[in-house]
């Protein structure tokens, strides 16, 4: 079973390469076939295939398949998880006298 840890990785994983980054910037105009990635990214089709299965496996993007092509898109869902994944990993832990969450503007 993937741990909670594991699964926050993915997600920076995915986002830790300039070729990954390449391919967000890429789909934010909306979905792309495999091929019109190709064409706009210097890197070869086994390649790319192993980056969409790094962005894909995060949950940050979205494939379909259609024909023999793959449809590649970001996922809104995805992109709101890494959001939080991040604010609450670099959020202070702070809990009152109860155990209760404490609000960090106070």
């Amino acid at each position: 079973m993937e741990t909670l840890f594991e699964k926050h990785a993915k997600v920076f994983k995915a986002l830790c390469d300039e070729k990954r980054l390449h391919i967000l910037n890429l789909l934010r105009n909306g979905e792309n076939c495999a091929c019109e990635l190709l064409e706009n990214i210097d890197i070869g089709q086994s390649s790319l295939s192993y980056h969409m299965k790094i962005l894909v496996e995060s949950g940050i993007v979205e494939s379909r398949q259609e024909g023999k092509w793959t449809h590649y898109k970001i996922s809104e869902q995805g992109s709101r998880d890494a959001i939080d994944i991040l604010k609450e990993i670099t959020s202070v832990n702070c809990t009152d006298k109860n155990g209760n969450r404490c609000n960090n503007n106070e």
